[in-house]
């Protein structure tokens, strides 16, 4: 049997509005815990930003695209459009975070693995943008102020990069 387990290197990534509201994330695998959009990368040479562009797209259902407009629609396969941003909207931080995985989630790693290198990544998004959750993934989202979006987050480096936020704007 072919086991394949979780590459150890990820993306976080903070979507916010220019006014500084942060949209949060309840994990369904542990309601109660709130995130940012969160992942990992699929291959070893998987592009950060493409790991970043993927998890934005399948925990929220935004795409985001290289289209030149602020908001635009795409055609989705289910029928319902999908709201696009620009690519351009996604800001690589050149940070990076090593943390230890939490216990309950190392199962998904190879055995021995117990660090993951997160790189952290903002989007700009209008307030108004249409979320749909990935349901095995997520429960409920919300919209905060980010200072109260890092004070709900369950993980530390991803309350430490809210609180960065100001510093990181377009």
């Amino acid at each position: 049997m072919d086991i394949s387990y979780k590459i150890p290197e990820s993306v976080l990534v903070v979507i916010h509005t220019a006014d500084l509201e942060v949209l949060l994330i309840e994990r369904a695998d542990k309601p109660g815990y709130w995130q940012s959009v969160t992942g990992s990368k699929d291959t070893i040479d998987e592009p950060l930003s493409e790991t970043a562009v993927r998890e934005v797209e399948e925990e929220t259902g935004i795409v985001v695209s290289g289209v030149a407009s602020s908001l635009q629609t795409f055609p989705a396969r289910e029928g319902k459009a999908k709201p696009i941003v620009p690519l351009n909207n996604l800001r690589d931080w050149q940070l990076s975070n090593v943390y230890e995985i939490y216990l309950v989630w190392r199962h998904r790693y190879a055995p021995g693995i117990t660090q993951n290198i997160e790189h952290v990544f903002s989007l700009l998004v209008p307030r108004d943008i249409p979320i749909a959750l990935a349901p095995r993934e997520h429960l409920n989202y919300l919209w905060l102020p980010y200072i109260e979006a890092a004070d709900k987050c369950f993980s530390p480096s991803n309350a430490e990069a809210i609180l960065q936020l100001p510093l990181h704007l377009h």
